[in-house]
């Protein structure tokens, strides 16, 4: 019997070849729609699960509250491992320090400044489960000089030869023996890494840094005993701060507390300023909810055509029924239909996909990992087949076998008004989806186009970042400087700890008002050129100067967001004191306040600032006044080979450092895009099979209506009002739920766009624009036909 269904599935199939194109075609674009996003949810997802004790494993993180709000971070120093293991050792098995790092690391002739280097304690193989395809992971970082390359890292330093034992030079200053090769660190990994080296590299040259509690630069992760419950341990973790750290606090007036983090949390907490890979729950919810819409909108094309060809099989079902077929026999023939159709859809979209792989990793920005021998992907398919066969094939199967054999077999069927109300509902919902999309897509480009033009209160044009990563240009940085203002193109140079839009220190402070109260302020250590290089503008007081000469030692500047904290106006707040308690113990004046500039990401809200003279500067930003950027380049490069010849020339410009800070949200805008693209495409496919199939039914009424007189005009329209109404009510609907949609979407930017009334007008026109172009294409079709012709139809 089986068999027999099959054999009529497909016969039915090749004799409605439109439909059936129809039909496939969109659930194709459907169904491969979210083959991809599901690939990116199934990626996004299996972050750090492949570490055989993952769900042990928890990094330790730092809590305090700064100037209110609680803030958690990563960074510890390197005494905290030790004393953990120490003071439990029944609740933790294993503790390792991670430290990122840059070097520059050369082989004979092959030199490169590397930016993923690992410092790490000589367990770290053994902790995580990055798989070694050379050396053994209990013994391959003991060696205090040896270190440990990617298999990408060990082909770009020797090419085809056998890495092992070969002797690299770390930093200009270490020979570093090759002990391991481990493979390519897997793309769904929080750690990224291309070499590690151990931490006990750094013993002989920075004894004291191993032993220093403030001093917090690394990652520490704990293995704990699986019997062990984490809340109980998080429990003894204030007593812990106290004992080490109490004497420290208590000075600083700045207490933290210590929590740890379960490993699998790491990659969402994007909220977490640190130098891992991060990701955004809230895309993938995006995704998925943009995955399921469009198969939904597929489906309900497949229930429009169905139903709406029901009268064309009446007789085929009243056939039956008279031969003796039950009403679940009818059904399961139906549904098998339906299955059959989501089969050939599925398997073309797995040639569709293939073919779409590289661009969609393009868009991603990243290559997805094999997925064809994830078992998951079986399941998906299957899923996939099975629930739009159902889901698609139920309504249209249970409404052809409920016909009345008589009236079926007579050609009376009545059927109502409730097929043609329940496929105006799903037309309702289709274009509904779309408009959505449409405006979500609207918001973001306009969110987006806000972010690349907003005032952020510094110019960003033409300001050249180049960053100290080597101790050659560090300790050379004043006399690079001076190089630097000697050149033509160069307008100024100021030396800094922070550039803009990363990070930056945060200190403890307190001030004249109130010394009881206690102050966590972002802090710039520069020289006396920041203000004039960055562009910034003092609206009290004044700048630093040279011809005060205890500017240098004795003065700040802050930002009117600091003032304000400080429960100071601009102009009050000049002449006051504030000290660094993690620092000195020496007060400085404030004499001018600037404007508030966005010295980090617009996702944050702008926060206090102390501008401050400092030895801590890590970059020098050079503001160019020149468009033969070329020539420039090649002179700063000069320069800058002469104060650090073994390293290359590496920078950046400050605005491309901001449009990297949000390509998460612009590569999601493309994604959006696209996919809003195809959702109208294939809702559109549906409505041109509903108006082909309308204008085929009115054939004769149409002639008819030509014979008396009729216009082409009002048979269009005729044609067009019933399939366009339900298309105006779904955007109408659609509205409020962008609104609501985009203003959940919004909140995630400190600063954002105010919603616009012709945000909504353009996607609704859109959206009925495009309805009318497909249906009205069909209606002038038929209302051109001849009326002879149409009248000889039957």
């Amino acid at each position: 019997m089986f068999k027999n269904y099959l054999l009529l599935a497909v016969k039915h199939l090749r004799k409605q070849k439109i439909f059936s194109v129809i039909n496939i075609l969109g659930l194709t674009v459907g169904i491969t729609c979210c083959f991809l996003i599901y690939l990116f949810i199934l990626n996004e997802l299996s972050y750090d699960n492949f570490h055989k004790n993952g769900k042990n494993i928890y990094r330790i993180m730092r809590t305090g509250n700064m100037n209110g709000e609680m803030r958690e971070v990563p960074y510890v120093s390197p005494a905290y491992a030790p004393a953990l293991a120490n003071d439990y050792p029944d609740a933790i098995q294993k503790v390792v320090r991670v430290m990122k790092d840059n070097d520059l690391i050369s082989y004979k002739n092959v030199s490169f400044n590397e930016q993923n280097i690992f410092i790490a304690d000589s367990n770290f193989f053994s902790f995580f489960d990055f798989p070694l395809v050379r050396g053994s992971a209990a013994t391959v970082l003991k060696d205090p000089n040896s270190i440990v390359l990617t298999q990408t890292a060990a082909k770009k330093y020797f090419g085809n030869d056998d890495p092992i034992g070969k002797v690299v030079q770390f930093n200009k200053q270490q020979q570093l023996k090759v002990t391991g090769i481990c493979e390519d660190v897997p793309v769904n990994s929080h750690l990224q890494f291309d070499m590690v080296v151990p931490i006990e590299i750094l013993r002989p040259v920075q004894p004291d840094w191993f032993t220093q509690w403030p001093n917090n630069g690394l990652f520490t992760y704990v293995q704990l005993n699986p019997a062990v419950d984490p809340s109980q341990l998080e429990k003894k973790l204030p007593a812990f701060m106290d004992k080490y750290l109490g004497e420290f606090y208590a000075k600083s007036g700045f207490k933290m507390g210590l929590i740890i983090k379960p490993l699998n949390q790491i990659y969402f907490a994007s909220d977490v300023f640190d130098s891992v890979k991060h990701g955004n729950k809230k895309t993938v919810y995006v995704f998925m909810s943009i995955a399921i819409l469009i198969l939904i909108i597929a489906c309900i094309n497949f229930i429009n055509l169905a139903t709406a060809r029901a009268s064309d099989r009446s007789k085929e079902v009243g056939l039956r029924k008279v031969l003796g077929a039950v009403r679940k026999q009818l059904v399961a023939q139906f549904i098998l239909e339906s299955v059959l159709y989501a089969t050939v859809a599925c398997l073309l979209s797995i040639g569709l996909l293939q073919l779409l792989m590289p661009a969609y990793t393009n868009l991603l920005g990243y290559k997805l990992p094999s997925y064809w021998t994830n078992p998951l992907i079986c399941v998906f398919i299957i899923g996939v087949i099975l629930v739009v066969g159902l889901l698609a094939g139920s309504y249209p199967a249970l409404l052809l076998s409920s016909f009345s054999p008589i009236e079926s077999l007579k050609g009376k069927l009545k059927r109502g008004k409730g097929g043609a109300f329940f496929r105006k509902a799903l037309v309702v919902f289709q274009f509904g989806i779309s408009v959505l999309l449409i405006i979500s897509v609207v918001v973001i480009m306009n969110q987006m186009r806000y972010i690349h033009n907003a005032d952020l209160g510094f110019n960003k044009e033409q300001e050249l970042i180049v960053k100290f990563d080597n101790l050659d240009i560090a300790n050379h940085k004043t006399q690079f400087k001076d190089a630097l203002l000697n050149l033509p193109a160069v307008q100024s140079v100021s030396l800094m700890s922070g550039e803009p839009g990363g990070f930056h220190d945060s200190y403890s402070f307190e001030t004249e008002a109130n010394a009881a109260d206690k102050f966590l302020f972002n802090t710039e250590f520069t020289d006396f050129d920041f203000v004039k290089t960055l562009g910034l503008k003092i609206i009290a007081g004044r700048d630093f100067s040279e011809s005060f000469q205890t500017d240098s030692a004795q003065a700040v500047l802050i930002n009117r967001n600091a003032a304000s904290k400080l429960g100071y106006t601009p102009e009050q707040a000049l002449g006051k004191w504030i000290r660094n308690l993690n620092r000195d113990s020496l007060r400085r004046t404030i004499i001018g306040v600037v404007e508030d500039y966005h010295y980090v990401s617009l996702k944050d809200p702008i926060g206090p600032l102390v501008i401050s003279p400092g030895r801590d500067k890590r970059l020098a930003l050079i503001k160019l006044k020149t468009t033969n950027l070329s020539s420039t380049l090649d002179g700063i490069k000069k320069l800058y080979a002469a104060a650090a010849p073994d390293y290359p020339f590496e920078y950046n410009f400050l605005d491309d450092r901001f449009d990297r800070l949000y390509r998460t949200e612009a590569r999601q805008e493309s994604v959006l895009s696209i996919f809003s693209l195809i959702a109208i495409f294939i809702a559109c496919l549906g409505l041109f099979g509903l108006a082909s199939y309308t204008a085929i039914k009115r054939t004769k009424e149409i002639g008819v209506r030509k014979v008396l007189g009729s216009s082409v005009q009002n048979i269009v329209l005729l044609l067009s009002k019933d399939l366009l109404k339900p298309v105006l009510l779904g955007t109408i609907i659609a509205v409020p739920l962008g609104y609501y949609a985009m203003n959940k979407w919004l909140q995630g930017f400190a600063y954002r766009i105010s919603f616009q009334w012709w945000m909504f007008a353009v996607a609704i026109l859109t959206a009925v624009t495009i309805a009318m172009l497909t249906v009205g294409f069909q209606a002038l079709k038929a209302a051109l036909v001849n009326p002879v012709k149409s009248l000889r139809t039957e």
